[in-house]
């Protein structure tokens, strides 16, 4: 097959084509031999990137359509919940459960683990960086910081991790909403005049487009951001993308450009930054006057979430047995969750109830049936209900 670039196709990652080859050798050896048992493999996380302590379970949307068809049942917690790597006890929090004979399922570990362990390590990164805005708005500038092909897939992830709007055209397509962004460097340098080619936008574009002008392509912020602000009378607010040569107190120049906007009467004209930011940076420009940030590589480049698939139970004559290797924990298992304070606790299959130790009483299943037989049980939510509950969890926790 020729192709232009390096790219799966959908089919190929169905056929298990991108797997690990010791998978598919380990499938025709068992299919040789006539061995192919009824196993409950769980997948579990077996490092958090940065120290962090808790998570967002994502890509978990895109392994049910995986094993769409195939004779397998998956549990797991849904697309959105917030989840913690281990339990207070130790045992490590099984994100996803599949029961299946494991030959029939074997190929599709790797593809399996590349969609939930990038897509959780994106939305988990934005999230943080969601509740380090506020309610100021937050954009997804990351489509330039990766592989076009997974693009839409960035997108997705920043948006349901807490992202206002993405600047990627066929992502926003594929999440039914419109692309978001403002201008580049490129534009001015074009025209070789900052006001003609603010101008140039301001004419040429449609007027449901907001009118932000980037403000710091030659001159100094304050003086590019009132030249904006004198010439286009329908200017919504100014962009800061200042390199970090040029930087300085960063802080400092927001709020100069902020004065100095209101004191000529340009009260309504926002301010929006974008360049090299994440939650850290965002956190330490405090309560400065900035309307949104536009973020890019920060979530497009998150650290991926090192999940592991493991077996650790077979079917033999007629009951479960244990079966994990060293270093793992053996037997089916069910996720718990308090819903006061989103605490997690995981028990034997057929165990009691526990009760969170925060006082809220008797947890809740976090644990669902997701797939029966390889037929999907509930429909797919939408990115936009994905997102609100996303929010809503986050919104009761610490960054840490």
């Amino acid at each position: 097959m020729r192709r232009k670039w390096r790219i799966a196709t959908e089919e190929e990652i169905l056929d298990g084509k991108t797997t690990d080859v010791y998978f598919k050798r380990t499938e025709e050896v068992l299919r040789r031999e006539g061995v192919n048992p009824l196993v409950y493999a769980e997948i579990t996380v077996s490092g958090m990137p940065e120290g962090l302590d808790w998570g967002v379970s994502a890509g978990i949307d895109d392994v049910i359509t995986l094993f769409q068809d195939k004779n397998v049942d998956l549990y797991g917690l849904r697309e959105g919940r917030v989840f913690s790597p281990r339990a207070k006890s130790g045992v490590k929090i099984p994100v996803l459960q599949i029961v299946g004979h494991y030959a029939d399922f074997a190929v599709l570990e790797t593809p399996l683990l590349g969609f939930m362990c990038h897509t959780s390590g994106m939305v988990s990164k934005t999230a943080r960086i969601r509740k380090a805005c506020g309610d100021r708005t937050l954009l997804s500038f990351g489509a330039r910081r990766t592989h076009p092909a997974i693009t839409p897939q960035v997108e997705y992830a920043a948006y349901i991790g807490g992202c206002d709007g993405v600047s990627c055209i066929l992502g926003a397509e594929l999440l039914d909403m419109d692309a978001s962004g403002t201008m580049p460097h490129a534009l001015i340098i074009a025209f070789q005049d900052q006001v003609k080619a603010w101008t140039a936008f301001d004419k040429d574009l449609p007027d449901d487009i907001p009118r932000i002008a980037l403000a710091d392509t030659y001159l100094d912020e304050v003086v590019e951001s009132i030249m904006a602000a004198e010439n286009i009378s329908k200017l919504t607010g100014v962009r800061l993308d200042t390199p970090g040569s040029r930087k300085g107190d960063f802080k400092r120049i927001i709020q100069e450009v902020r004065w100095e906007l209101d004191i000529r009467g340009f009260t309504d004209v926002k301010l929006f930054i974008s360049g090299g930011l994440d939650a850290e940076k965002i956190s330490e420009l405090g309560d400065t006057p900035i309307a949104g940030f536009g973020v890019g590589g920060a979530i497009s480049n998150s650290p991926a979430i090192d999940f592991a698939m493991d077996v650790v139970a077979i079917h033999t004559d007629g009951e479960w047995k244990p079966a994990a290797k060293r270093g793992k924990f053996s037997g089916r298992k069910i996720v718990w969750q308090c819903p006061q304070c989103l605490e997690m606790s995981v028990t034997q299959w057929n165990a009691d109830i526990p009760t969170c130790y925060c006082g809220a009483g008797k947890m809740q299943k976090a644990t669902e049936l997701l797939l029966e037989k390889g037929s999907r049980l509930k429909p797919q939510s939408t990115p936009t209900d994905i997102r609100t509950y996303v929010l809503e969890q986050v919104s009761r926790l610490k960054i840490s």
